[in-house]
């Protein structure tokens, strides 16, 4: 299977390349990348588990999905892509803010994104793709915070990251 490329962007997300998605991480360089969180009505968020098999971060949880957009994707077009890939459902999602950030993973990896972060609302169960995801459950958005202060190595790296940008929005906005 050839490996996917991701869009290189400068600061202001306009691209200026693309590049083998290892070799971005490898060299931590800028690319563009988003993260969907699904709420259910019970303002419950849709954790996944990563997939034992993954390269990087296997068995950490982290938010309903998250990747990279391919060349011509729209944000919208790339998050909805992939939580059909990864969670095998579909629902309507809307952009909220990206911000850039930096983690470094001690595999010698880098992830250094551009984030779009992605909100949606889904009530039922999905269907994980178990090549991507191990597991996954509902977790009140308090809940999720305490954990990651009690328990921060059950988390990816930049779901503590994007999720303390995405608890920071929620009290600042009405979703």
């Amino acid at each position: 299977m050839k490996e996917e490329n991701v869009i290189l962007v400068n600061e202001k997300d306009e691209q200026i390349g693309t590049m083998p998605k290892l070799e971005a991480h490898e060299k931590a360089i800028l690319h563009r990348a988003f993260s969907v969180f699904i709420l259910n009505d019970q303002k419950e968020i849709m954790l996944q588990q990563r997939a034992h098999q993954k390269y990087h971060s296997p068995l950490l949880w982290t938010n309903t999905c998250c990747s990279h957009q391919r060349e011509g994707e729209t944000n919208i077009q790339a998050g909805s892509r992939r939580l059909l890939e990864e969670m095998g459902f579909q629902t309507p999602l809307k952009e909220l803010f990206h911000f850039i950030y930096k983690a470094p993973f001690d595999n010698g990896l880098t992830e250094h994104e551009l984030d779009h972060v992605m909100i949606g609302y889904f009530n039922g169960n999905p269907l994980i793709n178990t090549d991507e995801v191990e597991d996954w459950k509902w977790m009140k958005i308090e809940a999720v915070k305490e954990d990651m202060v009690q328990n921060s190595g059950l988390y990816t790296v930049w779901f503590r990251i994007i999720f303390d940008e995405f608890y920071h929005y929620l009290e600042d906005h009405t979703i």
